[in-house]
């Protein structure tokens, strides 16, 4: 026991009004975004390429036009991860989601990367969010 109160603790001081949002703590906050967007779309596209195999093989009916769209679906987010710099790229990353959901319709297991990777994009867009105001 130290014998200090809760009233001797130092307490965090807030911004005073109008003096605009509250810091991230983070040296280059619009860096640490677009590296977690460039991070999450690079990770998809690695996830959405070595998916490929196991899917045909396992899966079932995994046929040349699905395979190419998987494919195209991962060199866009490839694309996009190299253009987090550019405001558009987060809404094309939301329509990357969109559209490896309605690639499901091509095969279930695609649906299903979709909505992981739905819900993966959507925390990223609330760190966004929370971090830049």
């Amino acid at each position: 026991m130290t014998g200090r109160t809760p009233e001797d603790e130092p307490v965090a001081a807030s911004p005073p009004p109008g003096e605009g949002p509250r810091r991230s703590g983070l040296r280059d906050p619009q860096r640490a975004v677009r590296g977690l967007g460039a991070g999450t779309l690079g990770l998809e596209a690695l996830v959405l390429l070595l998916a490929i195999q196991p899917i045909r093989v396992v899966g079932g009916d995994l046929g040349g036009a699905a395979i190419a769209a998987v494919a195209a679906l991962a060199v866009a987010a490839i694309v996009l991860a190299g253009m987090m710099r550019r405001p558009w790229a987060w809404h094309a990353g939301t329509a990357l989601q969109g559209l490896l959901m309605l690639a499901g319709l091509l095969h279930w297991s695609l649906f299903a990367l979709g909505v992981i990777f739905a819900l993966v994009w959507a925390y990223a867009l609330h760190v966004r969010r929370v971090i830049l105001g």
